[in-house]
């Protein structure tokens, strides 16, 4: 494991109920097409300990994300592949257990992005703290963390947003996209429209998130559905599943229409080319935007995104839901059913109390 080294004089740290081993998962394979349980390893070793100007963290809860699909390939892209033989990577919350940086004492909770095993060894500049008191842990990795930014950032200056939009949004009952459509409702779109893949979900968008419309993609033809739940059309279209959907969106969109694409879930686990949507000359007709969006470029509304949406979240105007997969050894069937939508909301694992 990185940053194992010897412990400082000046340590601090606590043994309290201190478990006597870690548990981290590897990537055992790179997946061909839907990942098994075949591409994870999970391996008990050793809890390292921290070295001068570093924290040693007992993992409390982690993050599965759509995007460490990605990770698992062996290609070129905005962050680098998960390595074979190697632990994975991915947001995490926990508390610290031995710290030789000032500032930080045991007890103190951190986010960081080194989930995917119990214990994690961190330099001072790999984490941040957060306060367990003002908000949930989890809600760090979920509506105030990295998804939440990603919906915020994604609708205002990825897809400009603007009061009187009718806004659709695919993967709708997800993390980002639960909260796309409820911002969007909250900033003055004219109508919301979410797709989803089963019914109850379907029904949370409408009863408990207050979007106007809904369907489930897998009950006919998306163009059809959304057509149906926009007669008129769209102004914004928030992306995350790419394929059937992005077609539709195409053919239903208004003239100078936005496109934000987030993700493309429906191709993650392609094992050929997957043909484009057949519509695109309708780009230059209608003069569509379509932008990609990396929350990594939009960390500068961080502070801002924090400050309006927490207090939406305390007093119940934003609502949001998790999903808790329990154990760290349980973290591959966390990310199996991620890509086969078992999730509402935020997909977790909760490695610890």
């Amino acid at each position: 494991m990185r940053g194992v080294g010897p412990v400082s004089t000046t340590s601090r740290s606590s043994t309290v109920n201190a478990p006597t081993q870690a548990t981290e998962i590897r990537l055992a394979s790179r997946p061909h097409g839907v990942p098994t349980h075949d591409n994870f390893d999970i391996v008990d070793t050793g809890i390292p300990a921290a070295g001068e100007g570093q924290i040693l963290v007992r993992n409390l809860i982690m993050s599965v994300d759509p995007a460490m699909r990605g990770r698992m390939r062996d290609v070129k892209s905005y962050a680098p592949p998960f390595e074979v033989g190697e632990v994975m990577y991915g947001g995490a919350v926990g508390e610290v257990v031995e710290s030789n940086v000032d500032d930080v004492k045991p007890g103190d909770h951190v986010l960081h992005q080194s989930g995917w095993r119990t214990h994690a060894v961190l330099d001072a500049k790999r984490f941040v703290k957060v306060d367990g008191d003002a908000a949930p842990l989890s809600t760090y990795l979920g509506v105030l963390g990295m998804p939440g930014l990603t919906a915020y950032a994604g609708l205002l200056e990825s897809a400009e947003f603007k009061p009187g939009d009718t806004v659709f949004v695919s993967g709708a009952a997800g993390a980002v996209g639960s909260l796309v459509g409820q911002l969007a409702k909250l900033k003055g779109a004219k109508r919301v429209i979410g797709s989803a893949g089963s019914a109850e979900k379907v029904r949370h968008l409408i009863d408990d998130l207050g979007f106007d419309a809904a369907f489930n993609y897998k009950d006919g033809p998306v163009a059809e559905q959304l057509h149906a739940a926009a007669p008129e059309g769209i102004d914004v279209y928030f992306d995350n599943v790419g394929g059937e959907h992005l077609e539709a969106a195409i053919d239903a969109i208004t003239l100078h229409g936005r496109i934000a694409v987030c993700g493309m879930i429906s191709q993650y686990n392609a094992t050929e080319a997957t043909p484009a949507p057949r519509n695109l000359a309708q780009i230059i007709a209608k003069r569509i935007t379509i932008r990609g969006l990396l929350v990594l470029d939009h960390w500068g509304l961080q502070q801002q995104f924090v400050s309006e949406i927490a207090p939406l979240v305390q007093s119940g105007q934003i609502k949001y839901s998790e999903t808790f997969v329990d154990g760290i050894r349980n973290a591959p069937d966390a990310f199996l059913g991620l890509l086969s939508g078992a999730n509402t909301g935020k997909m977790l694992v909760r490695i610890a109390d």
